[in-house]
């Protein structure tokens, strides 16, 4: 999960302080996280497959970028901030890395085959630059491979609810203000804040299909056995996404 200036407005730079930085590096990367073993790297993969030139927007540290790159593909990795792309750069293999917003990409029309963005666009403010800079540096007929938080998992208060005053006691997802666009905070670790912006489905779709970026399949996997098997057992909470999957050609 990326936050700060990723699209032309300031959500919280907080990525170029180490701390932040080095939180992600270690709960996120190098297998450190079952979600991205067995869930995200894996359906990245598999959708990317076969393509040539390949941007990763919000690369991080790079993670994303290096799969693809040892998959057999070009990759360039860009992402805003310093602490980020000096780590990327650093781990190396093999794609190319740079400074850049999600908003003002440096490179020419249709410079890439497929593009990807990794849990990056609910941290971004000028979502509506974004996406139309993406529709730009693909070619036609190229795909954009678009993952996000689940926006019902991204809903303000939205959580599980242990219900005991009902007998016997009930477990449900709460679901929040779903329709309402708006900005929320996350201690995601002790003294880790994080922004998220939370858009309704409809909000990101309209704006792709503007842009000519038409939806050919949409996965809402369940959460990974793995990543249960860590939490609380909930009954129903492997029928709860956590990710939302687009899988978009360019018109």
């Amino acid at each position: 999960m990326k936050s700060g200036q990723l699209g032309g407005g300031t959500v919280a730079a907080m990525w170029e302080d180490a701390e932040v930085s080095l939180w992600w590096q270690r709960e996120f990367t190098d297998g450190a996280d079952t979600e991205y073993n067995d869930q995200i790297l894996p359906l990245i993969a598999d959708g990317l497959a076969g393509y040539n030139r390949v941007l990763d927007i919000g690369t991080g540290e790079g993670q994303v970028a290096r799969m693809l790159q040892a998959n057999g593909a070009s990759v360039v990795g860009n992402d805003p901030f310093v602490a980020q792309v000096g780590e990327a750069k650093r781990r190396g293999g093999g794609p190319q890395y740079l400074l850049a917003e999600a908003g003002a990409q440096p490179f020419a029309d249709e410079s890439f085959d497929a593009v990807v963005a990794c849990l990056v666009f609910e941290h971004i403010t000028s979502v509506d630059d974004a996406i139309a800079e993406v529709a730009r540096v693909l070619r036609p007929g190229g795909k954009f491979l678009f993952l996000l938080n689940h926006p019902l998992l991204q809903t303000p208060d939205s959580g599980w609810i242990d219900d005991h005053m009902v007998d016997p006691p009930e477990h449900y997802w709460r679901l929040g203000p779903y329709l309402v666009e708006c900005h929320t905070t996350e201690e995601v670790h002790k003294d880790v804040f994080i922004e998220f912006i939370h858009r309704p489905l409809s909000r990101y779709l309209n704006a792709l299909a503007r842009n000519g970026l038409l939806l050919e399949q949409m996965d809402e996997p369940p959460p990974p056995e793995s990543f249960l098997a860590k939490g609380p057992t909930r009954p129903g909470g492997g029928a709860i996404p956590r990710l939302l999957a687009l899988h978009l050609h360019k018109h």
